[in-house]
């Protein structure tokens, strides 16, 4: 049980208060789409404001509890970015103006906050009235790495356009306008009240932003059952998501295994939540209602180098596959201007054009935005 000081959790939940409130005023007082430059820089400063966090939570806690956190952290921040692709996804298909986009972003972290924190509750309240729990969480986690794994083996990309029924519908019964009004969300024209394309846009963020959460809790209560570990990793791994996907744009295109390495990280920490399970056991058809003694715990620091492992060589590979596929289609451009008949010039020309497509399809999605 972490028993940690009432003015350390206050102050930290006022800090982070404020840091969003900052966030929040930046985005409403200036819409813009942030530089390279300024994106890095927030990226940066909430990554090393996370690593500080965790550190001092390891002297003000224990070591086991600053472990924790940054193997939460991590697994959902690297569920964060595969979200990401969905955020690009509706940001394309609704035309979402550049300037705008930073609000959209803003409205989608406050939402996944305020439904992650229910969930967090939730669940936190199931973990303490009924161990049980952790084989659903187990199960739930090891059928989503089996699903992602399955996306990766087949080369499932993500949908071109992502809508629901609750989308579909609004746009149905809701008088819309054809245009942006900034972020307005309704508006009265020619004496009508009409709603605007950023209400469907809202609602498909949030609607993504619930998904999330259904996906990214169970995981990190498999890491740690101490709500204040689970609500504080959650919110660092949400924080300067909005940057980061100005930062890293066309890329998210390039982590080609990034389904795959999330399949190894959640089919992980579904197997732990089982075995953590086994050892905690009370269902009384299961063993006779007693636990498994014999079945091993899995430390945390196990779990934080399998992680930290996966990601490193998920990104690795990535790369590599990406460079690979960029050299193959480069050559075949080489190779077809030589059957053509033409001349060393026009083949490197030719070669020079099979990388810049490589490199547009790389940017497809940044560029529709």
């Amino acid at each position: 049980m972490l028993n940690l000081p009432v003015w350390f959790e206050v102050g930290t939940f006022v800090v982070l208060v404020l840091l969003l409130a900052a966030d929040l005023l930046i985005v409403t007082r200036r819409p813009h789409a942030p530089t390279i430059r300024e994106a890095s820089l927030w990226v940066a400063f909430y990554v090393g404001l996370a690593v500080v966090f965790g550190i001092i939570l390891g002297f003000v806690g224990h070591s086991q509890a600053s472990g924790e956190f940054f193997a939460g952290w991590l697994t959902e921040y690297s569920l964060s970015v595969d979200n990401l692709f969905i955020f690009v996804i509706i940001m394309a298909q609704f035309r979402v103006p550049r300037q705008f986009q930073q609000s959209v972003l803003m409205f989608g972290i406050l939402t996944a906050i305020v439904m992650r924190g229910v969930f967090i509750l939730l669940g936190a309240a199931l973990i303490n009235q009924f161990a049980w729990v952790f084989y659903l969480f187990g199960a739930f986690l090891v059928y989503t790495a089996v699903r992602l794994a399955n996306q990766q083996v087949h080369h499932e990309d993500h949908d071109e356009e992502y809508e629901n029924a609750l989308v579909r519908r609004a746009q149905r019964v809701l008088p819309m306008t054809q245009e942006y009004h900034g972020i307005k969300l309704r508006i009265r024209e020619n004496g009508k009240r009409l709603y605007t394309p950023m209400l469907i846009v809202f609602l498909s963020i949030a609607s993504a932003d619930l998904l999330f959460a259904v996906d990214s809790i169970p995981a990190i209560f498999g890491l740690t059952q101490e709500a204040f570990i689970v609500f504080t990793a959650n919110i660092f791994a949400l924080m300067g998501l909005r940057q980061l996907y100005f930062l890293i744009g066309g890329l998210l295109e390039r982590l080609v295994y990034l389904s795959a390495g999330l399949a190894v990280i959640l089919a992980f920490i579904g197997v732990k939540l089982v075995m953590h399970a086994l050892h905690e056991n009370n269902l009384p058809f299961v063993n006779g209602g007693e636990p498994f003694h014999n079945v091993p715990e899995v430390p945390i620091w196990l779990s934080l180098t399998v992680i930290i492992g996966t990601l490193i060589v998920t990104t690795v590979l990535s790369l590599m596959k990406s460079r690979s596929d960029e050299r193959k289609l480069a050559k075949a451009g080489a190779a077809r201007s030589e059957v053509e008949g033409g001349s060393p010039a026009t083949s490197a020309d030719a070669a020079t054009e099979g990388a810049d497509a490589t490199a547009a399809e790389h940017q497809r999605v940044d560029d529709h935005r």
